[in-house]
């Protein structure tokens, strides 16, 4: 696939692709409209992305849509946002298993408002049987609760005599995470010119490729997620190794 003078390899696409979508309020701002606007125009994002992610091949695509610490924010401004969640599903989920998308969410789901809850319920309830990609939203979500969450649960083990100390290595952790399922992501790709991962899947991206760029959210689209990927493609994960030992590896030797 191309975009404006780029080329995309496709053999050479990330599995999992995840993103950091920021920037709405700071668009909306921009144009003296209040920040459920930014919200709003970053849904049309988000159905291009999907869409674009689903056609290059991608596997897997993860996106950052309301974090723990975003429960801070005016009361007025969450209940706009979970208003925006639940249109969306109720518009979008026909489209998504039409197109062999399948939903899935992870967080702290039980502190979300009963009705998004109930239309997650019946989003998920719908997902094709065989997918082409497994969009995941991530909401109420703390990438430390997570790990906090995932090590009391090995600690009850423990404190049940299941399991030892001894026993606990990165794997047995790991399958205790809301992403056991899921392959850590390729390429992380953050918006609106931030250089930080702000709690996002922190164990997962341990080995992850980073993308910034200062383009707000609301504007990223098909030629801002080309541009990620192709920059991703000239890239070589090394996890660790040297650049003779991949050569090498790749050499079959």
């Amino acid at each position: 696939m191309t975009g404006k003078n780029l080329y995309i390899d496709p053999q050479r696409l990330p599995r999992h692709v995840a993103i950091i979508m920021d920037g709405n309020g700071r668009w909306a701002q921009r144009r003296g409209l209040r920040r459920v606007r930014g919200h709003a125009a970053g849904a049309e994002s988000v159905r291009v992305v999907v869409r674009l992610a689903r056609e290059l091949g991608i596997s897997y695509l993860t996106l950052y849509a309301f974090s723990e610490e975003n429960w801070q924010r005016p009361a007025g401004e969450i209940r706009a946002l979970m208003g925006l969640l639940v249109r969306y599903l109720r518009r979008e989920i026909g489209e998504l298993r039409k197109n062999g998308i399948a939903l899935r969410t992870i967080g702290e789901l039980g502190r979300l408002p009963p009705e998004v809850q109930e239309e997650l319920a019946r989003a998920t309830a719908k997902n094709p049987p065989a997918p082409r990609i497994i969009l995941t939203l991530a909401l109420s979500y703390s990438g430390r609760h997570e790990i906090v969450r995932a090590i009391q649960t090995l600690a009850r083990e423990v404190q049940a005599g299941r399991l030892t100390p001894e026993e606990i290595d990165q794997t047995l952790l790991q399958r205790q995470l809301y992403t056991n399922d899921l392959p850590d992501p390729d390429l992380l790709i953050r918006t609106s010119g931030e250089f930080r991962l702000s709690n996002f899947l922190l164990w997962q991206s341990a080995y992850t490729e980073l993308y910034f760029t200062d383009t707000l959210w609301p504007d990223f689209r098909e030629q801002e997620f080309l541009e990620a990927i192709a920059d991703y493609q000239r890239r070589t994960r090394r996890f660790g190794l040297i650049q003779e030992q991949i050569a090498a590896d790749s050499d079959g030797i």
